[in-house]
């Protein structure tokens, strides 16, 4: 029988809310950390070619060398050891794409209990594998983490598991914690700055709690790809900032929308903040290796870029830097992307669109101002009568020399553009040089970050309209989770609101390039 609700219901008590812990319960946290039944004590190592070229010490703190290759074992095995009996009876579940799936799996095992691992269907065979080796039950669900995280929490509430976060969690920020615990012991003597890779904020927030309760003095700088810069603009807004979309690369640190916790301890102690972009990443994973033989993954080498660009900014000389290398799950297809970048990201190689009149001896004279710079690229074809354009790279030494080189050019008679941070240059222009086409009338031009998976390629053409032609397509397999692609699209001017709601439709990350100088002088 149903009960009768009273006329005046009696107000129930709010739930007493939890209040923040301090920096002292912080680092009582991190003393007392479980990690060392699964984690290794890292090393600090000096990276000696970074420091002579720098003109200052630099340390890397080598979680990369972890067992599961990553930091994310530490915070994972804290928070499940401090799980009661009952709790691991039931099991652990957790959403993840990669390093945390690692180290919750291989937690579980040292534990001997359960691990669910929701990852979405695009995560790479190779991850997929290395948590299945390792005991995890692997779930695949939805395209993305959100779709995991989201489907990894029916399943908790659902089979009673306990949810082991990637990041907002007092246990795991501790976890995390420990790795300034040991920087501090291992380098007795000053350290200027630590540089810490940011994507939910588990590593800087525990990192920042450490350092601020015993060595204030240090700073603390967090770290953030330009197109996955979710905690940053959090902190310049006051509040936390939800982004539409994140960058893939770096997919380690590719979130959405940090933690409530770290996003309080990040906002409260860190001090200053980087942001690099993928050229800047690629060439940092290039120095580690000239220094350590090891290849870092992309979000592994964020803080080495962040720190030799403070250097640049800041004009530093002598002082002692740690960049905390946080992660080596590298796909081996994608050192080919990483290799081509790299010498742009260090601005060793610039990249230019150059006019030349369409005449004799026009070439030999361009050729002739190159000097001794060594040549990378060389694009031409014929495309008019009066006039040509020429796809080129050049070797460089240090930064800035483009913009000199193309005014080098510029002064002796041959327009100039300078392409070295042009993603369309970059990314593709420089492999498909060819020359124009009457028939690409009403063609626009953009880029697309497809997923790396069976049946991107067929969503797109079967969502877009049938009288719309693709004038222009390049792709190229760069061994990522996801690919980028060039296609130009015929688009009559009376079709611009339906195109608009294609594009809308298709949720795909664009950038629209029909006015691009370099797509103009090459292809339109």
């Amino acid at each position: 029988m149903a009960r009768a609700t009273p006329k005046t219901p009696r107000t129930a008590a709010p739930a007493r809310r939890r209040k923040p812990l301090s920096l002292a319960d912080y680092l009582q946290k991190i003393l007392t950390a479980r990690v060392y039944d699964v984690a290794v004590e890292t090393e600090l190592e000096p990276a000696s070619q970074l420091s002579q070229r720098l003109g200052n010490r630099v340390l890397l703190k080598r979680e990369d060398n972890q067992p599961v290759f990553s930091f994310k074992l530490r915070g994972a095995y804290n928070k499940m050891a401090h799980l009661s009996p009952a709790q691991l009876k039931r099991g652990v579940i957790c959403a993840s794409a990669g390093n945390h799936a690692q180290g919750v799996a291989l937690g579980a095992r040292r534990l001997g209990c359960r691990a669910v691992i929701v990852m979405p269907v695009t995560t790479p065979q190779v991850k997929v594998d290395a948590v299945r080796s390792l005991g995890g039950e692997v779930v695949l669900f939805g395209e993305s983490f959100s779709d995991a995280y989201a489907h990894a929490r029916e399943l908790e509430a659902k089979k009673g598991l306990t949810f082991v976060h990637p990041f907002d969690d007092p246990d795991v920020i501790a976890g995390q914690g420990t790795i300034a615990m040991e920087i501090l012991r291992q380098h007795q003597g000053p350290i200027d700055a630590i540089f810490v890779a940011i994507g939910g904020g588990g590593l800087i927030s525990g990192i920042a709690s450490y350092v601020k309760a015993v060595r204030p003095e240090i700073r603390v700088i967090g770290v953030q790809m330009e197109d996955s810069d979710a905690m940053l603009r959090s902190v310049r807004q006051g509040k936390r900032v939800q982004l539409s979309d994140v960058g893939l690369f770096a997919d380690g640190t590719a979130v959405k929308l940090v933690g409530e916790e770290t996003y309080r301890l990040t906002r409260q102690l860190v001090d200053d903040y980087v942001v690099v972009d993928t050229d800047a990443v690629c060439a940092a994973i290039k120095d580690v290796f000239q220094d350590t033989r090891s290849i870092l993954e992309p979000s592994g080498a964020m803080s080495v870029a962040a720190l030799k660009q403070y250097v640049q900014t800041h004009r530093c000389k002598g002082k002692t830097f740690v960049a905390i290398t946080c992660g080596a799950n590298m796909n081996f297809d994608r050192l080919r992307f990483v290799a081509e970048r790299a010498e742009v990201g260090e601005e060793r190689e610039a990249l230019f669109a150059v006019t030349i009149p369409e005449e004799r001896g026009s070439f030999k004279r361009f050729c002739a101002l190159l000097g001794q710079r060594s040549v990378t690229e060389f694009n031409y074809r014929i495309s008019g009568a009066d006039e040509a354009h020429i796809f080129v790279g050049l070797t460089t030494s240090q930064h800035g020399e483009s913009a000199r080189i193309a005014a080098h050019f510029q002064k002796h008679g041959f327009p100039t553009l300078d392409l070295t941070h042009d993603e369309l240059a970059k990314q593709h222009l420089r492999h498909m040089v060819g020359g124009h086409s009457e028939l690409a009338r009403d063609e626009r031009l953009f880029r697309f970050i497809f997923p790396e998976r069976p049946g991107a390629l067929m969503k797109f053409l079967s969502t877009m309209h049938p009288g719309w032609n693709i004038s222009l397509f390049h792709y190229r397999n760069q061994g990522a989770d996801y690919g980028r692609i060039l296609v130009g699209i015929q688009v009559p001017k009376g079709d611009k609101k339906a195109f608009r709601e294609f594009l809308d439709t298709l949720a795909y990350p664009y950038v629209e390039e029909t006015d691009n100088p370099a797509y103009r002088l090459f292809l339109r």
